[in-house]
């Protein structure tokens, strides 16, 4: 047969009465309802994701730049990854714990002070790697740059006692003088340097 024989019939539109029954929009309407909803899903739901962790990045990012900014001792516990790094081993009964941290492309330091017991010396001491008997009585042995920066004071008429715990590079060095004035409550300073 050719195109002749089968002529083409334009499309016509149904009879009144026989157009979509309200059962089949309401199918309509619902798919069309369902799709939307899968579309706002697929897109708000990430989006909102990226809003909450950007948010949380920006705090993250003020707290750390607040820290980078701050001068001088500030109020806290050094966090484990600092305390690991500078061999810094706070006993867990120690307080009125202070913390600062400077980092240049010499070296990096961590000054820290502490209130701890007797009993807590001697554990600071040994998981430093020495011992009470190498604390030279009279002995101060934070430098003055390092005191000026941590502000700290090492005058006369307190009992001190310091040591020099040397490690090999690139391990720090911590030079820890001890208040001990009140031998059952020393406060302990510390300057741990590494070099990179």
């Amino acid at each position: 047969m050719t195109a002749a024989e089968h002529p083409v019939v334009p499309r016509q539109s149904p009879p009144p009465g026989e157009g979509p029954t309200p059962e089949e929009r309401r199918r309509t309407i619902r798919r069309r309802l369902i799709t939307a909803t899968i579309i706002v899903l697929l897109i708000g739901i990430p989006a909102g994701y990226l809003l909450i962790s950007a948010g949380q990045s920006r705090r993250s990012g003020q707290d750390k730049a607040a820290e980078a900014a701050a001068q001088g001792l500030r109020e806290g516990w050094p966090s484990r990854m600092l305390r690991r790094i500078f061999e810094v081993p706070i006993p867990g009964d120690a307080k009125e714990v202070q913390y600062y941290e400077t980092n240049n492309w010499k070296a990096s330091r961590m000054y820290v002070q502490f209130r701890t017991t007797s009993n807590g010396l001697d554990r600071f001491l040994t998981q430093v790697g020495t011992g009470r008997a190498a604390l030279e009585a009279g002995r101060v042995t934070v430098g003055e740059r390092d005191t000026k920066i941590a502000g700290w004071y090492f005058g006369d008429g307190v009992s001190w006692a310091g040591t020099t715990h040397t490690n090999k590079d690139p391990r720090p060095t911590q030079d820890i003088t001890v208040d001990m004035t009140d031998p059952m409550s020393p406060v302990v300073y510390v300057v741990s340097a590494a070099t990179p």
